[in-house]
């Protein structure tokens, strides 16, 4: 079977990408102007402007026309990777239980990276937490944890926990909680975690989060909001 050739576009984005890697560029720095980004890769206007857009759809730049215009290098938000990777895990058939099955697998290992980090802010804010439960038991279990993947010193692994928070904060449905927490579980934790007892930390996040795994409910859509798009979550979290 022939391999498909790859666009002309795709080979400038792909380069564009090595040239910020191999010129150390972050966010705010500038690219090469578009006349000079035609030169050097032997393209047309529409081919070089398209590999642009391309970019900017992917949250890597902004583009402004006009004079003093042209691409710079953007800092991509944590919300807008979340809605993309969100994009991916469309009409995979998610349920509450695939999201609790991972949650069970980092969390407690987050909850152990923080253990060094945590501070009375931390504590102060994980105690609030516990104070308010009864308010909203699904949401403040989820806030607990945000909080405590907040102080992880591993970024990606912080990244998936909040990731998968999020998917039950603002996509499973209300009905979908397992059985319902007992604080004084969560102030166990605390003690743990103020005690610096890693093997606790471990165990009692481990229990913790095994019985709200119970619940195995399709998730209502795939599709996280864009930043700036109309919030669809019953309260912003707390981490």
């Amino acid at each position: 079977m022939p391999v498909a050739r790859r666009k002309r576009t795709d080979l400038i984005v792909d380069a564009i990408k090595q040239m910020i890697v191999e010129q150390g560029l972050g966010p705010g720095d500038r690219l090469p102007q578009e006349k000079d980004l035609m030169t050097q890769f032997s393209a047309g206007k529409s081919t070089v402007r398209e590999a642009l857009k391309s970019l900017e759809v992917q949250g890597l730049v902004s583009v402004r026309t006009g004079p003093g215009g042209g691409a710079a290098i953007e800092r991509m938000s944590e919300e807008r990777a979340m809605s993309l990777l969100s994009n991916f895990l469309f009409a995979k058939n998610l349920t509450t239980a695939h999201v609790q099955a991972m949650r069970a697998a980092l969390e407690p290992m987050a909850a152990v990276t923080a253990l060094p980090h945590i501070d009375a802010d931390g504590y102060g804010r994980l105690g609030e937490i516990v104070d308010h439960f009864g308010d909203d038991p699904r949401l403040a279990e989820l806030d607990f944890h945000a909080v405590l993947a907040s102080y992880s010193d591993n970024p990606l692994l912080a990244f998936s926990c909040r990731f998968l928070q999020r998917l039950l904060r603002e996509l499973a449905p209300d009905d979908a909680a397992g059985e319902a927490a007992d604080p004084e579980q969560f102030r166990a934790l605390i003690r743990a975690l103020e005690e610096r007892d890693a093997s606790a930390v471990q165990a009692l996040s481990t229990r913790l989060l095994e019985q709200h795994g119970q619940s195995d409910v399709p998730l209502t859509n795939l599709f996280l909001a864009e930043p700036d798009a109309p919030a669809r979550t019953k309260r912003k979290p707390v981490g």
